[in-house]
């Protein structure tokens, strides 16, 4: 049984940074795409960022993240990050870590809250 946990949200002010972690358990995460995900109340879940399998590690990113954050991985540690730097108010949400399968991403983690403050 796969297992994602995200830590590292908190709150903090505009401008900030914070770094978020994924710890996967039940399987190594290197054959597998890995995303990064939010969702704030009442809205779709949208995509942030994600991070190839293997060690092609590409990587793609929402545009409205584009050169603020960052994501990476730890195949060694099972482990996913997402840094994120000159946060806005608008990076407030739920961010849930995801593993892709052959065509969809079938694992999710319960997601870690990230608060913006302006």
């Amino acid at each position: 049984q796969v297992q994602l946990t995200e830590s590292g949200g908190g709150l903090v002010q505009a401008g900030g940074s914070l770094r978020l972690s994924c710890a996967a358990s039940g399987r190594g995460i290197r054959p597998y795409t890995m995303g990064w995900f939010r969702q704030t109340p009442g809205k779709e879940r949208e995509f942030v960022a994600s991070i190839g399998a293997w060690s092609a590690y590409i990587t793609s990113y929402a545009d409205s993240v584009k050169g603020r954050f960052s994501i990476s991985r730890d195949n060694a540690r099972n482990t996913v990050y997402l840094q994120m730097n000159s946060l806005k108010p608008e990076d407030t949400a739920v961010y849930y870590c995801a593993q892709k399968g052959s065509s969809e991403y079938d694992y999710w983690g319960q997601g870690t809250q990230v608060t913006v403050s302006s």
